[in-house]
């Protein structure tokens, strides 16, 4: 009974994770299209939230890999997989707060790996495929995504360079609405894959599922999409601002090209099973779209910032992911830890976002 209602837990805490990963990398897609005014900000996020519903049924490789491909699905219990949710959910909140737009996939990716290990010690993970699949996707993507897209407004700009600016940049904010759209579904196709091989890893854990075929069933797929898609639709608006004006100042060619390069690079890694970030594969194509243009174009104070951001997820989330295990032990090993450590994660987020409310009625009251 009490192994049912930790499941049951760890589902709502995976499903919220979607959540939040929605809302947070909602800038991903939609930042450079409302920057440079191709679509209104409600128009970019509804069209945002729709493709990622549909992406989420492209493909299973990605859960696979998170569900097998980093951990011991063995040695993995369902307190372990609820200790990594709570990791990466703080670490998003943590870093949504701040504006900065670190990776969900890795915070996820970090807290379940830090449990795990806290739990069993280093036999619970798979260094290999934490290394193939994780940390070396981590390094090459963005790279690749900044030199596609550095090459690309290269060429654009020597295609239209002899054209009237007002048709050119009327056909490119059209190409963004395309663009865009590839980026939302490739984003479905990576990000809402996690949470299913999340839940996925919880049911091999339960006894639901097979170690060796860890395939998620259709319930989970539809849920999944569904909370990233909610979640998108809600929309990450401080991070938003930092994707779309504070990195580069952006045209829509530069627009334009970084989406197509970002949904290039994820739909790519998609296809063979990298739980890749998309906010690092969507900076990386920003920040090339303004280097090639001009290397002062960029903003590279703001990218330290996001990269320190970066840098420091796996390990930040890792140990929020061991310390919550940690805490769930203190009170045994049935429901009562993971209960308590859901209650207290609302009661924070509630006094949190009551506080935030609270300070904007009284600076609108003032003004």
């Amino acid at each position: 009974m009490e192994s049912d209602v930790i499941l049951v837990i760890v589902v709502a805490t995976a499903l919220a994770f979607d959540f939040t990963n929605g809302f947070h990398d909602t800038a991903n897609a939609v930042a450079t299209s409302i920057s440079t005014r191709a679509l209104s900000p409600r128009a970019a996020v509804t069209l945002a939230a729709l493709l990622n519903f549909a992406g989420a049924f492209i493909s299973l490789e990605v859960a696979a890999t998170v569900a097998s491909g980093i951990v011991e699905a063995n040695l993995v219990s369902t307190t372990i997989v609820f200790a990594g949710l709570v990791g990466a959910i703080a670490w998003n909140l943590a870093t949504w707060y701040f504006g900065l737009p670190s990776s969900s996939s890795h915070a996820l990716i970090g807290g379940v790996v830090g449990a795990a290990f806290a739990a069993e010690g280093a036999q619970a993970v798979k260094g290999d495929g934490l290394l193939e699949k994780v940390l070396i996707p981590a390094l090459i993507a963005p790279v690749l995504a900044l030199v596609v897209a550095a090459v690309a407004i290269v060429l654009a700009y020597r295609i239209v360079g002899r054209l009237r600016p007002g048709p050119v940049s009327r056909g490119y904010r059209l190409g963004q609405i395309v663009s865009a759209s590839l980026f939302s579904l490739s984003h479905g196709t990576n990000d809402a894959q996690k949470t299913m091989g999340i839940i996925a890893l919880a049911l091999v854990a339960h006894g639901d599922l097979s170690a060796s075929n860890p395939d998620p069933p259709t319930w989970v797929i539809v849920s999944a999409a569904t909370a990233i898609a909610l979640g998108t639709y809600v929309g990450g608006w401080r991070i938003i601002r930092t994707m779309g004006s504070r990195i580069i100042k952006m045209d829509p060619a530069q627009g334009f090209v970084a989406q197509g390069a970002g949904a290039s690079v994820i739909l790519a890694a998609s296809h063979f099973g990298y739980p890749l970030s998309t906010t690092h594969v969507a900076a990386g194509g920003v920040m090339g779209a303004g280097a090639g243009k001009r290397l002062s174009a960029v903003r590279w104070g703001v990218a330290g910032n996001i990269v320190g951001a970066w840098v420091l997820t796996v390990p930040g989330s890792a140990s929020v992911g061991a310390l919550t295990f940690g805490i769930t032990r203190v009170f045994g090993t049935g429901a009562l830890g993971p209960l308590i450590v859901s209650i207290s994660l609302l009661a924070l987020l509630a006094a949190a976002f009551g506080r935030r409310i609270s300070q904007g009625r009284t600076l609108t009251a003032e003004a």
